[in-house]
């Protein structure tokens, strides 16, 4: 798994989550058995193997949103409470839409356990518990949610990150196994877009040049957008897949600029707003 050190940049570790096709990742550690309850230790882990298949056929391979949140710790402390927002609906019937709102709502679980505040993680696994179930997610996926559920209650901040990637890498293999492979990358790129727009909007808040140097993702927005590029005719005819590609496009501008520049404050907040505007675009129910 990703470990972070001071000499990282954030555009490495955002270029590291994103990632190369099927490349391999960790699997999530089992969660280990504590006092508070012998279900929470024996809720259901994807078994090593399972976990290393699931990370060969995803399209785009991650570490945890969790680990780079964690960048910004290194520039201050966060009020990670002011980056949550209202409850998105959970009742889409666009699989596209579905599987965009999936990663957001992960991105979400890992900033309710950032701000170690086990009700709204609570909400938030139960949000994509709800969310899955439209994708008709194995009985595997539907455990996780009890189990997110256990371990908030017991404040298992590091057990939660686990269990957090675990669950999306249960519900990338159940996309896979329904023949949604062409989902996964939306999941990945739903994460991505809601992660940028916590970061940019800290960023803007408590504005430095070195904290808006971390906004340097010009790689990662390539490599998203060529996962887009080869998705099936049907879905880049998608009214909203086609915003998500326009759009990133212009991202892409922004996030462009030299190693040792930073950007100014302006086109800090206009990243902000764009990446607003997407996770608006998304998470509206068409």
């Amino acid at each position: 798994m990703l470990r972070w050190c001071p000499h990282f940049s954030f555009a490495l570790a955002l270029a590291l989550w994103v990632g190369t096709a099927h490349a391999e990742k960790t699997p999530a550690a089992t969660p280990k058995k504590t006092g508070t309850s012998g279900a929470s230790a024996t809720i259901a882990s994807l078994a090593a193997e399972e976990m290393a298949h699931a990370s060969k056929e995803d399209a785009i391979s991650v570490p945890t949103p969790g680990e780079l949140l964690a960048a910004l710790n290194k520039q201050g402390k966060p009020n990670w409470q002011s980056q949550y927002r209202q409850p998105i609906p959970t009742s889409y019937s666009s699989r596209p839409q579905i599987a965009l709102n999936l990663g957001g709502l992960i991105a979400d679980g890992y900033i309710g356990i950032e701000a170690e505040d086990s009700q709204q993680v609570k909400n938030i696994g139960k949000d994509i518990i709800g969310l899955a179930k439209s994708l008709n997610v194995s009985e595997n996926v539907l455990r996780r949610g009890k189990s997110i559920e256990e371990f908030a209650d017991n404040n298992e901040w590091n057990t939660l990150k686990e269990e957090l990637e675990a669950t999306q890498n249960e519900v990338k293999l159940t996309m896979n196994d329904q023949q949604d492979r062409d989902l996964v990358v939306l999941v990945t790129l739903g994460g991505w877009i809601r992660g940028t727009e916590v970061i940019s909007g800290w960023i803007a808040e408590n504005y430095s040049p070195s904290a808006a140097k971390l906004l340097r993702q010009h790689e990662v927005v390539a490599l998203l957008k060529a996962g887009l590029d080869k998705l099936p005719e049907k879905l880049q005819s998608d009214p909203l897949i086609q915003t998500l590609n326009q759009n990133l496009g212009q991202i892409q501008v922004m996030v462009s600029f030299p190693r040792d520049t930073a950007p100014t404050l302006d086109e800090v907040k206009k990243l902000k707003a764009a990446t607003s505007e997407l996770i608006t675009q998304i998470v509206t129910k068409k």
